[in-house]
């Protein structure tokens, strides 16, 4: 295709219609183009494009604030998860959400009584939100153990290493949000009645 070069033309335009100064009108104030194309002609009206228009592109976060607040905007839009939980009788559920630089989401759910055992999640630290029902977490730490219950709303921030459990202690389905940073590639199990769990993308890798 040949590209008219819009910036020559004009030159030749100039060159072929030179007014006489004496009888030529005040000239008007000029408005891009000396013939009188601008960006919206060229280009197109940026409006009638939205994707062009728009300046709330997200950003890929990197901090552990720009974490906690990407899991609240996507338990926030309902319609983005719930149409995708699933239950399994003999298993935890999960689905990946998203992917981004540095971290990934997952989307899991919890029928009465499932639970993840004692573990950590190798080098990953992150966050994790419920957004249906209500899950028990059980930790682990140099202070001895404690248990919370984890409900809408709340949200728990972990470190690489954190060690612990959670289950759904409740008669309702729960689901939840996780969050890991980098990337779970790994989860360690403890305890003699713990049984050994393979991160979701190490089955799935398997099969």
């Amino acid at each position: 295709m040949r590209m008219t070069r819009i910036r020559k033309r004009n030159r030749d335009r100039n060159k072929l219609a030179r007014p006489n100064p004496s009888t030529a009108a005040p000239a008007a104030p000029a408005r891009g183009w000396t013939d009188g194309l601008s960006d919206v002609s060229i280009a197109g009206d940026p409006l009638a494009f939205p994707h062009l228009a728009r300046t709330d592109l997200p950003r890929h976060p990197t901090t552990v604030a720009g974490h906690a607040r990407l899991i609240r905007e996507i338990a926030a839009d309902r319609a983005r998860w719930e149409p995708l939980v699933r239950y399994d009788a003999l298993t935890r559920w999960y689905a990946r959400l998203e992917t981004g630089p540095g971290y990934e989401v997952w989307l899991l759910s919890w029928l009465p009584g499932q639970s993840s055992g004692f573990h950590d999640h190798g080098e990953s630290s992150g966050v994790m939100t419920v957004v249906q029902g209500e899950l028990i977490e059980r930790s682990l730490t140099r202070a001895g153990e404690g248990a919370r219950t984890l409900r809408p709303g709340g949200q728990r921030v972990f470190s690489s290493g954190y060690l612990h459990e959670v289950v759904n202690g409740t008669l309702e389905p729960a689901v939840s949000i996780h969050l890991y940073t980098p990337g779970l590639t790994e989860m360690n199990q403890y305890g003699g009645t713990a049984v050994p769990e393979q991160h979701p993308q190490a089955q799935a890798e398997a099969h």
